[in-house]
């Protein structure tokens, strides 16, 4: 278990189901390791990465945490479903959603986009969203739950270099937190987002030059690029009544200062 989370206590959260999407490396492990140390029992959805996954199960189980692994294609909307479906199954309910799961699929100029790309980018970054957030609503109105979407610094500030369509998936997202906010409020369940900046992630790996890095950790005014733990406290703050009972709405920036809004 991560050191950074070792011995922090936030009574509200033991003992609460969460589902944690796109959660086998990178943000959402870091948020799987978080969310067990301070008690909650945590559904870890992967797909592709199935030995990263298991390794994280065994780790967290070895600390005597809980933890339910569950794999889907969150490019397909059934398999969303069927995702929340088997968590709400295992916990006996829902208490809390966090819409991990996302990529940029490929880096590809606006000037070149295809039918195809839109699609592959828009169903994983913004209609799974939408789909996991409709079969997990009714469990989190039960439960006066939460749900906190992962959107990026590109919703902001545009991207480039042919990640121009993820920015732009992401901006979706910020937008569709607001909206869901204020849907449910009144019903109980809190909607907010965490928009991360340049972290330290198997998804620069894939998609960043290590010229592309560098040029962004120049504009970071802490002068580098964050681990994936440096996330997880804006997530266990908002998913917190007793931090964040009246805050509803909102994206948090994660980001060192690039970008100050």
């Amino acid at each position: 278990m991560s050191e950074n989370f070792s011995g922090l206590v936030i009574p509200d959260l033991k003992g609460k189901a969460v589902l944690i999407t796109g959660a086998s490396t990178g943000i959402g492990a870091a948020l799987v390791r978080g969310f067990a140390a301070v008690g909650a029992k945590v559904g870890l959805h992967y797909n592709s990465s199935a030995e990263a996954a298991e390794k994280l199960a065994a780790e967290v189980r070895g600390e005597g945490h809980e933890v339910f692994l569950v794999k889907g294609d969150f490019s397909k909307s059934d398999e969303v479903r069927r995702v929340v479906a088997e968590t709400v199954a295992h916990f006996g309910g829902l208490d809390g959603l966090i819409n991990n799961a996302g990529g940029m699929v490929e880096r590809e100029f606006y000037a070149d986009y295809t039918d195809a790309h839109y699609d592959a980018v828009m169903d994983l970054n913004a209609r799974s969203v939408l789909a996991a957030t409709q079969a997990a609503i009714p469990h989190l109105l039960k439960a006066k739950g939460f749900v906190i979407n992962t959107t990026s610094i590109a919703a902001r500030n545009g991207a480039s270099g042919g990640a121009g369509m993820y920015g732009s998936s992401k901006a979706f997202v910020s937008t569709v937190t607001r909206g869901m906010a204020k849907e449910w409020a009144k019903a109980g369940v809190r909607v907010n987002a965490v928009a991360p900046g340049v972290i330290l992630t198997p998804f620069h790996e894939r998609y960043s030059t290590e010229a592309q890095m560098q040029a962004m950790v120049a504009t970071i005014p802490m002068g580098y690029a964050a681990e994936a733990d440096a996330c997880v406290g804006a997530y266990l703050f908002l998913a917190s009544p007793a931090l964040s009972g009246y805050v509803t709405g909102q994206v948090i920036e994660v980001n060192g200062g690039q970008l100050m809004p």
